[in-house]
């Protein structure tokens, strides 16, 4: 997979955009930033793509542009001139791929039959656009539409929205979705880019879902362990659960049988998925501990940030 679709499926949602004035390209970018999406794909519906691409892509050079609804090569041509770095378009047009993959510019074709996967696979391409969605029956027909075709990646786009959309991103071919709730028509008409950031926040904070999984107790001993276990497992009528290194009382109180990592002990947050709070965590400046992945081997269900907070070691952990 390209490093362009490495870093969409870091991102998870590409915010799908029609713009009618140029002039609301940088800041709707700006704005899809500060929500924690520096992606938008700009589609070609209206006449105002080519010049939004160009002042995004030459203004805002950290954002991942990507231009839609490209049905031509004339179109892919303007696209790429103009800074796209990626492309996707409704359907499969061979020559539109054949111009795209000749120019090294990645590009997303839209299917929904196997006809088209294997087109898309004899053009060599390692990820499509299942579209649209939910009109095709959703997750369910995608499922067993991918089930023949291998490593091939997906990225659902149509009907897709706050309600379904993590649905989706738990499938494993699904490397991420397309949706335009976060960007409605009616928000760039009257240039309320405040209400776009709100909900892209909204969209990244549910895609993430982070919550407690549990707090973790630095203890000297295994008696001092036991002993504080017992008691809120006693006080807070919550089961014990004796282990190895740690006991637990319910699920969200871990006393270590001695002094792990964190002054005071750990927390753990767990996320729908920890390789996209990982990237998440980077682009807003918060270190990553990669020293400190578990398993070693395998996929990864926790890893800790490289510094404490309030005495405590802050882990992610990757929800079941």
């Amino acid at each position: 997979m390209s490093d362009i679709f490495r870093e969409i499926g870091e991102l998870g949602i590409v915010p799908v955009v029609k713009i009618d004035n140029p002039e609301h390209a940088v800041p709707l970018a700006k704005a899809l930033t500060a929500g924690g999406l520096p992606v938008a794909e700009i589609t070609f519906r209206t006449a105002a793509a080519e010049e939004s691409i160009r002042r995004i892509s030459s203004e805002m050079p950290d954002v991942l542009v990507g231009a839609g609804t490209v049905l031509s090569i004339e179109q892919a041509e303007k696209a790429k001139n103009a800074g796209a770095k990626f492309v996707v378009s409704p359907g499969l047009n061979p020559k539109v791929v054949a111009y795209c993959m000749e120019k090294k510019l990645p590009i997303v074709p839209g299917v929904c039959n196997p006809s088209d996967i294997e087109m898309a696979l004899e053009a060599g391409l390692k990820v499509v656009k299942f579209f649209p969605a939910e009109s095709f029956g959703g997750l369910k027909t995608l499922k067993a539409l991918s089930a023949p075709y291998g490593d091939l990646k997906f990225m659902p786009t149509g009907g897709i929205d706050a309600t379904n959309i993590n649905e989706y991103l738990a499938f494993d071919k699904v490397v991420a979705c397309g949706g335009s709730w976060m960007v409605k028509p009616e928000f760039l008409k009257e240039e309320n880019f405040a209400k776009i950031t709100e909900l892209t926040q909204q969209a990244v904070t549910g895609m993430l879902g982070f919550d407690l999984g549990h707090i973790g107790i630095n203890a000297p001993d295994a008696e001092t362990s036991l002993k504080t276990a017992k008691t809120f497992s006693s006080i807070f009528n919550m089961p014990l659960k004796e282990g190895n290194s740690s006991n637990f009382a319910g699920t969200l109180i871990e006393v270590n049988k001695g002094s792990g990592l964190g002054k005071n002990g750990h927390i753990a947050i767990r996320t729908n998925s920890i390789q996209r709070a990982i990237a998440y965590l980077k682009r807003n400046g918060i270190e990553v501990d990669m020293s400190t992945v578990k398993p070693e081997k395998g996929p990864m269900i926790a890893v800790y940030l490289k510094n404490e907070i309030g005495g405590f070691a802050v882990h992610l952990l990757q929800k079941k």
